[in-house]
């Protein structure tokens, strides 16, 4: 006789539908109190998790069976749910918060842009120890703040296996009146070992990604381009040693997308009356995949960007990444709405639905095809004409003749002068448009270095350029950019121009998996040291194929065009493959702070810096 849970079937075993849509009843096995209570009130959507509220909050972090695909596995959950408890508090409030442990291993809780005290920050080894199994950690804050959030684990994987949830605001003054208020928490999960998934990347960096060009690919290529061009394209993407397909270290080769914790099977589902007005508050809580968001028949006003209030733009769709979250307003007319999000590398999905009542759905659409990266992806400025892959600056084609006297040791690096080029009366009045690599660019952790890389904020990515002169959506959609968003009057309340300059590349090895700063690891770095109150500038260049959403803890990122026009305040802020973006930031907190990726595995493998404002 055995005991526990019987052998679980490997993922290979189950059908590639079952694993992509999961289980219509897949969830925690086991439900608490709290959860019960919260499903008997009716307070919330189906799926959704328990809603918290008050000034004093207990929270236990411990291990609960899961069944998502036909398969149980423990998940690291909080109060024993997936999502953990909505926290609903009230701008301007002292919290505390107690938080249990009862694992066998170190936990924690980051509260996503959320302005407090570094030592409340809750990231182990930089702002506190962790909390060890059986202690109980008590976080205490002021809310400066309000809008839409969320928390998650900071300790190894625990975000990935469940542990995160929403954390919602209240204004004293609510300024979007809304009939019905949901929370969309998406995310994503696999029945495997992150760990073991990890492992696996660092031996065949591309072992995910299902998308990889074909013969059929290669055949359609000739029928377009002819022969000649469609043998140097392959040359070309074999002589860098990367696949143009490899939008997504993970995809649903490994994942289900779920949404509210809900497979796509499981259809998370909100209710409304015609007439509604219905608030939609969209967060990325995925720990490796980014989401193209869509409800196919109702338009998407954006009024809030990372908790942040924004001059409302009506959009079709947009894109997000892990940690950014979107608030919209909708105004159905129907029965029934399709909440559509699809994984960047088209791999899958999750849904949900919008209805007048229980059990009413609408058609759900296929995803779209994967793209290829195209030499803009790959080289910027520079990728919009000939092919020209010798401007690229691979390891293995040579390096490129930029100027790195002043870069050295991966440092965030004093560039104050750089405007002066630009013939300004304020030197710094917009960003430094000169390219510097770092000397520490040059070695085994990097394999690509952009000299070219383009500045606009108006480029939705890939996959979603030009969709309806492609046919692939009604005329006139529109996808949402970061040129779209502006921060309302009053939210960016420092004019001061920036009193220097910090510039610091993306940087990664695909073959590899190694991700970096400058093409430092973390475990080689040294921290980024910031004046108290100063103002400063931060230029990201992205010398990688991959979009990394970057987070920056205990300060606002305030980006800017290239000119330097202030736009918009985020805390996490993606930046595309070959892209070179800025922003002003004012560290009005002392104190030890994490900068990094936000997709899990880049953070791990590298892409990870410290902050210390002094």
């Amino acid at each position: 006789m055995t005991h526990g849970f019987p052998r679980p079937k490997q993922p290979w075993q189950l059908s590639r539908r079952r694993f992509v849509q999961g289980l219509a009843a897949g969830g925690v096995l086991a439900a608490t109190p709290a959860w019960l209570q919260a499903a008997v009130n009716g307070a919330t959507a189906l799926g959704s998790a328990p809603v918290l509220s008050g000034r004093e909050i207990d929270l236990v972090i411990a291990e609960t069976p899961v069944n998502f695909t036909g398969v149980t596995r423990m998940a690291t959950t909080i109060n024993g749910s997936i999502p953990a408890p909505t926290l609903r508090l009230r701008e301007g409030d002292d919290v505390t918060i107690r938080v249990t442990n009862r694992l066998p291993v170190d936990t924690s809780i980051h509260w996503h842009g959320i302005l407090l005290p570094y030592q409340m920050d809750g990231v182990p080894g930089i702002s506190f120890k962790g909390i060890a199994p059986g202690e109980t950690f008590v976080y205490r804050f002021k809310l400066q703040q309000s809008g839409t959030y969320w928390y998650h684990s900071h300790s190894a994987f625990q975000e990935m296996t469940g542990m995160y949830g929403a954390l919602i605001i209240e204004p004293r003054e609510e300024k979007h009146r809304a009939d019905q208020d949901y929370v969309v928490e998406l995310s994503d999960w696999t029945d495997e070992d992150p760990m073991r998934a990890l492992s696996k990347l660092k031996v065949q960096s591309d072992v995910y990604n299902f998308n990889q060009s074909t013969f059929f690919d290669f055949t359609d290529d000739v029928s377009k381009m002819g022969l000649q061009a469609a043998l140097e394209k392959r040359q070309m993407w074999n002589q860098m040693r990367m696949s143009p397909t490899d939008l997504a270290d993970l995809s649903a080769a490994t994942f289900t997308f779920l949404m509210n914790g809900t497979t796509p099977a499981g259809n998370w589902n909100g209710l409304f009356q015609r007439g509604d007005r219905v608030r939609l508050r969209f967060i990325n809580a995925a720990s490796n995949s980014f989401y193209d968001v869509r409800i196919p028949g109702l338009k998407l006003t954006v009024i809030q960007a990372d908790g942040q209030d924004v001059e409302p733009v009506t959009v079709d769709e947009f894109r997000f990444g892990p940690g950014e979250t979107y608030d919209v307003m909708v105004e159905p007319q129907d029965d029934a709405y399709t909440i559509f999000a699809q994984s960047m590398e088209r791999s899958g999905y999750a849904r949900g639905t919008l209805s007048v009542r229980q059990g009413l759905t609408a058609p759900v659409p296929e995803p779209d095809s994967p793209e290829w990266l195209t030499m803009k992806d790959m080289m910027g400025a520079m990728g919009g004409g000939a092919m020209g892959h010798d401007m690229m600056k691979m390891d293995s084609m040579g390096q490129t003749k930029m100027d790195h006297s002043q870069m050295s040791g991966g440092m965030a690096m004093d560039h104050s002068m750089h405007g002066m080029q630009q013939g300004s009366d304020n030197p710094l009045a917009k960003p430094s448009s000169t390219i510097r690599h770092a000397r520490t660019e040059y070695g085994a952790s990097v394999d690509q270095r952009v000299d070219t890389p383009s500045t606009n904020l108006d480029d939705p990515g890939i996959g979603l350029r030009n969709l309806s002169q492609r046919g692939l959506r009604p005329q006139g959609h529109r996808v949402l950019t970061l040129a779209d968003l502006q921060s309302i009057d009053g939210v960016l309340d420092d004019r001061r121009p920036p009193a220097r300059e910090l510039e610091l590349h993306l940087t990664g090895n695909m073959e590899r998996y190694s991700w970096s700063f400058d093409g430092l690891e973390f475990g080689k770095s040294t921290p980024v040291s910031l004046r108290h109150n100063e103002r400063v500038r931060i230029i990201l260049q992205n010398d990688t194929m991959m979009t990394h959403p970057m987070h920056l803890h205990g300060m606002w990122s305030e980006l800017e065009t290239d000119q330097g026009e202030l736009r918009v305040r985020r805390h996490t802020i993606p930046v595309q493959p070959a892209q070179r973006i800025s922003f002003l930031t004012t560290p009005h907190d002392l104190g030890r702070w994490a900068w990094h990726c936000h997709l899990l595995f880049h953070m791990d493998a590298g892409m990870f810096r410290e902050v210390v404002v002094s």
